[in-house]
């Protein structure tokens, strides 16, 4: 407490800190977009339980890795060269979470576009299982969670603060958890847009671990107006349906 204190009368840290938040929360729009989708096939009662204990996993998880980020940071060491890239455990995280991340996509993408993977009521069928669904998503988590820390530990020195970012955005994910996933789930076709951002993020990861840096700013942009655009389309299918029922 002692050594904290301090800290709170320093405006470079509260600036790091309020800087740590939004990027935490920015990289948690994947997180919670990928818990979205995998929770959703889970019978209707597990839903809720399922989001909750993966978000609250991925605290766990997170706080254990930024507890050991001496460790972390010596990730970014090269092992090998490929491509005249010096490869590190970092970029291989990377590489293999991007890789899981388009796979994982592209199979959603299958269930949804095959009509056999349909129910009676012409939504997808529940295919997952409880368990599966969370170890996929303390997988994704692993690679975020390390890709994060190691940018953290370039923007301050102070684990307090860290941490402090850390549990905020991660509580903020869990207020949002429930209400985007009741969103995807009651419009179909936002699920194919978030697949399709799953797979662009999974195929940045990918170039993030050959060397090919893409500047997020880029990526969440073109997130922020594919989304403006569903919207958009939404209000259209609406008013179209008001002026039917008007109509008859």
């Amino acid at each position: 407490m002692d050594q904290i204190l301090p800290l709170l009368s320093d405006p470079t840290v509260w600036a790091a800190l309020v800087t740590l938040i939004v990027m935490e929360v920015v990289l948690g729009i994947d997180n919670l977009i990928f818990i979205s989708i995998l929770s959703n096939k889970l019978p209707e009662h597990q839903r809720h339980k399922a989001r909750r204990l993966g978000i609250m996993l991925a605290l766990v998880l997170r706080l254990g890795l930024l507890a050991t980020v001496a460790w972390i940071v010596q990730l970014t060491t090269p092992l090998f060269e490929l491509f005249g890239h010096g490869i590190s455990w970092r970029d291989i995280i990377l590489i293999a979470g991007g890789l899981f991340l388009v796979w994982k996509a592209t199979k959603e993408i299958h269930h949804n576009v095959d009509p056999d993977s349909e129910g009676e009521d012409g939504k997808p069928k529940v295919v997952a299982a409880f368990g599966a669904v969370i170890v996929q998503i303390l997988l994704l988590d692993l690679v975020f969670s390390i890709d994060s820390i190691i940018t953290a530990v370039g923007m301050t020195d102070h684990l307090f603060v860290m941490f402090t970012a850390v549990i905020i955005a991660v509580m903020a994910m869990m207020l949002a958890a429930d209400p985007l996933a009741n969103f995807i789930h009651k419009n179909p076709t936002i699920v194919m847009l978030a697949l399709g951002f799953l797979l662009m993020i999974g195929m940045t990861l990918i170039a993030d671990g050959f060397g090919y840096h893409v500047p997020k700013g880029y990526i969440y942009a073109a997130m922020a107006f594919s989304a403006l655009v569903e919207i958009l389309n939404m209000l259209s299918r609406r008013a179209r349906a008001k002026a039917k029922i008007k109509a008859q």
